[in-house]
């Protein structure tokens, strides 16, 4: 089964902040909205973009439309709703709202254990990365979450 992701910014700067970006090849397709790519561009792409496989997309209509999103989640939103793809978002409205729409989304956390579940890291690996994403990058994420997350990683 292929399994497709479309990513907002968010994970591509906190997995690129733990020089940690290959992970996103845990998916078999990566698609990245141009106005997210456009928003990375504007604030710095991550080291390891330029190494990743994924496909840019420009989009011309935005749908579902949902207000209290900004242009480039909405357009992650629209493409996994249109591709029956992953949400990849660290935005709280952007889950909520994918939830809503019956999409599947993970955050950053997520992709690290979607990695691991892939073999790309071993479970050490894993909780590193995890505990790193709390402690060393722009992301808020408490300790506890990170901590729980671990431990839903399977031995």
């Amino acid at each position: 089964m292929t399994v497709v992701a479309v990513s907002d910014t968010g994970p591509l700067i906190h997995l690129g902040e733990i020089h940690s970006l290959e992970l996103l090849d845990a998916f078999d397709r990566l698609y990245v909205p141009e106005t997210v790519y456009d928003e990375l561009e504007h604030g710095g792409v991550p080291d390891g973009l330029e190494k990743l496989s994924f496909q840019r997309l420009e989009l011309d209509e935005l749908q579902p439309e949902i207000t209290e999103l900004d242009s480039r989640e909405q357009a992650a939103l629209a493409v996994a709703n249109e591709r029956d793809a992953v949400l990849l978002t660290d935005d709280l409205a952007a889950r909520d709202a994918a939830v809503e729409h019956g999409i599947d989304v993970h955050g950053s956390l997520g992709v690290i254990a979607i990695a691991y579940a892939h073999g790309l890291v071993d479970r050490d690996e894993a909780a590193t990365l995890m505990r790193a994403l709390q402690r060393e990058t722009s992301l808020f994420v408490t300790e506890a979450i990170v901590e729980r997350a671990i431990e839903k990683l399977p031995e």
